[in-house]
Order: C-alpha cells, then structure tokens, then sequence
C-alpha cells in the first residue's frame, strides 16, 4: 500500500526535476553559441639592438670667426662694394674710401724718399775722397770726420724717408676695406658720403663678418653629465670617428630628427658654481650654411657605451599609478601582466631595462580592450608597405 503510495507521488517530483534539468541544459548551450569571440590585438615581437644612449642639451650657435670691419684711415666713403647678406672671400674689397688725399700723401713722401737716396749717393762719394785727401794733406783731418758724419747722417735720413713713404703707402692701401676672413657679410652701417674715422679706439663700424663654415655651438652640461662623460672618455668607452673625436648631433627647430653631425672641441676649464654647469663646445660643419650663427638647436651626447637594449614601441606601454606595464602574449594566447623599468627613447620605441625577455611578444594595438588574464585572438603586426627596417640609431634620454 505505502509503495504504491510512493510510486503515485513519483512522477510528480520527478517531473519539474527533469523540467529545470532540461532548461539547464538548453540555456548553456545558448550560452555557449552566443558567447563573444575573443578579442583581436595586435602583437609585435620584443626588438633587440645594439645603441648609445645619448643626453640631450639646449645649446646656441656661434661662429668660428665674427669680425668688426672698420677702416685704418680716415676719409670719405666713396663706394660700397658688397651687398647685404653677400658671401665673401678673404681679401675681397668691401668698401673704397677716398684715397686722392692719401695718394698725395704717398708721392710727397715717394719724392722725399728720392731726395734722401740721392744725398746719401753725394755723401757716400765724399766720404770715399776723405780718406785721400787726407793723406795728401788736402783736408783736416775735421774736415774728413765731419765728411764721414754726413755720410752717416744721409743714411739715416734715406732710412726714415722710406719708412714715412711706407706708411703713407700703407695709409693709400687702406682706403680699400678689404675682407678679413671668409664669411657672410652684414648690411652696411655707413653709406656712400659718409666721413668715418680711421683712429685707433674710435674707428667707425662699417659691416660685420662672420665665418658660415665650421661653425661652433655651446652648450651647459650638467655636473652629473660631465662626471659619467668623463668616466667613459677615460675607460675609451665611447665610440670615436675617423680623426678620434667624439661625434655629437645638432638638431634645428623645424628638423624632426638629429641630422647634423659634428664633434666634440673642448670643454671649458671649469664649472660655474653658480648654475652648476660647464660649457661644452662642439664643432659642426656646414656647407650649406644651413645652421645660422645665433640660431638655437638641440645638441646629443653620447653617455654609454654600444650595448644590446630591448626596444618595444612606446604605444604598447601602459600606466598603473606610477607602474609602467606591458601586456605579453602566453603560448595559450592569453595576457600576462608584466611591470617594466623603462630608459630613453629611440625613434618611437623605448628601452626596456627589465622585466622583458628577447623574443617574447607584447601586445601594442587594443591594450585597452583586454586585460591580464583574459584569452586573446593575436594578430602579428605587419610593417607598413615600402617600409624598411630602420638602421640601428642612437637613444636620447
């Protein structure tokens, strides 16, 4: 009786039972057809390269050589010779100041000079007779000294003829103001008609000149700078050119990159106390007179030694508070979270001091898609087309 009883109630609690089983199973399986796909993100593959690190440092040009034309004689400007702007050798003239006066000046004293040869001629001849004359009792012997006397007396005077037509020969040849040096020449200060004084402290400026090719740029490097600078150069650690300078990188305001090479000249003789910096002077070539005197650029010094650095692009490292991280792609395609100590940058990628192995890959494209933990379609990424794999460049901090 009490199992038929049982058997009655069976299908009643059997029933919903099997019912909520059933539904279970259904909405797993819908579930499961309507799960999301992982997630795509873009991998690349840690790079490995051999670098310098580099400093970088605000420093303005100067050049080799800056002249004040002014004029050694006083006069008038006849003529301007140059125009603003212009290029100019060494020798060329630059401004004719009137020279009648002082071609005057120089045949006075050109005649002077003739004279003076021509007492000496006489004096000479006399001198010469005294000595016989003398011995035929024809003269005193204070005739023959005073004969002598003058000799010598015309000699002197041929010498200081000549020196004074020297210096007025010297005083016609600066009416033309000629170029000291090569360079690029400034406007003219004084224009045609203009008197300008030629005396020492107090001649007139006319122009101004200044060498285009080398040119040097200075800089202030930091004391922590120079003591890791100086190590290296010591130890011979740093990379040198062919002449055995250490080379160093100019960039202008409107270039992208560090284009311009050149070297290191001197370092100044001591620290300023006050800034806590040294003068650097590097020299640059400059053919094309691209780098302008007075320009300010940023300059690049090598502070390490070449050594093999792990590089990952600079979109592929994230932020966690003061934590720098990347995502790296396990074998079973999902992320793993790695914090990272990170260095200087070079064209777009950063060192990475540790926390990364050579080879492993990191995602750079969708980081804040994903997370750590979380499975992942990857994608490698693809270089652009005509793109080619850079050269190895150097770092800046």
């Amino acid at each position: 009786m009490l199992f038929r009883n049982f058997l009655s109630l069976f299908p009643k609690v059997v029933a919903p039972a099997t019912a909520l089983a059933l539904l279970t199973a259904c909405h797993s399986d819908s579930a499961q057809q309507h799960a999301p796909p992982p997630p795509t993100v873009t991998v690349a593959q840690v790079e490995r390269k051999d670098i310098v690190e580099w400093d970088e440092f605000t420093g303005r040009i100067e050049p080799v050589e800056s002249v004040e034309v002014r004029p050694r004689v006083s006069g008038y400007i006849q003529e301007i010779k140059f125009q603003s702007g212009q290029l100019v050798k060494k020798g060329d003239l630059l401004v004719q100041i009137d020279a009648r006066w002082h071609q005057a000046e120089f045949d006075r004293r050109q005649a002077e000079a003739e004279q003076a040869k021509v007492r000496l001629e006489n004096a000479n001849r006399e001198a010469d007779r005294a000595g016989q004359l003398l011995a035929n009792k024809a003269i005193s012997t204070e005739e023959a000294d005073a004969r002598r006397s003058r000799y010598d007396e015309a000699k002197a005077g041929l010498l200081a003829a000549e020196a004074a037509r020297d210096s007025a020969k010297l005083d016609l040849d600066y009416t033309q103001v000629r170029s000291p040096i090569d360079g690029r020449v400034s406007r003219a200060l004084l224009t045609e008609g203009n008197y300008v004084s030629g005396i020492a402290g107090a001649a007139s400026l006319l122009t101004t000149i200044v060498s285009v090719d080398p040119v040097y740029v200075y800089a202030d490097v930091d004391e922590n700078s120079l003591l890791k600078f100086n190590q290296l150069a010591q130890a011979k650690k740093l990379e040198t050119n062919g002449d055995g300078k250490i080379p160093v990188e100019l960039q202008l305001a409107d270039e992208p990159e560090f284009t311009h090479r050149g070297y290191i000249e001197s370092f100044d003789n001591r620290l300023n106390p006050e800034t806590g910096s040294i003068f650097l002077r590097a020299v640059f070539p400059n053919p094309d007179s691209r780098i302008v005197p007075g320009l300010f650029a940023r300059i690049r010094v090598p502070l390490s030694q070449r050594y093999p650095a792990l590089l990952v692009e600079e979109r592929a490292i994230g932020t966690d508070q003061a934590q720098k991280f990347v995502l790296t792609l396990t074998p079973t395609n999902t992320l793993e979270y790695r914090p990272v100590n990170l260095g200087p940058l070079i064209e777009g990628k950063r060192i990475v001091r540790s926390g990364l192995e050579p080879n492993e890959k990191i995602v750079v494209n969708g980081l804040a898609r994903v997370r750590p933990g979380m499975p992942v379609a990857p994608q490698d990424g693809v270089v652009a087309a005509g793109e080619k794999a850079a050269e190895p460049k150097l770092a800046r901090r």
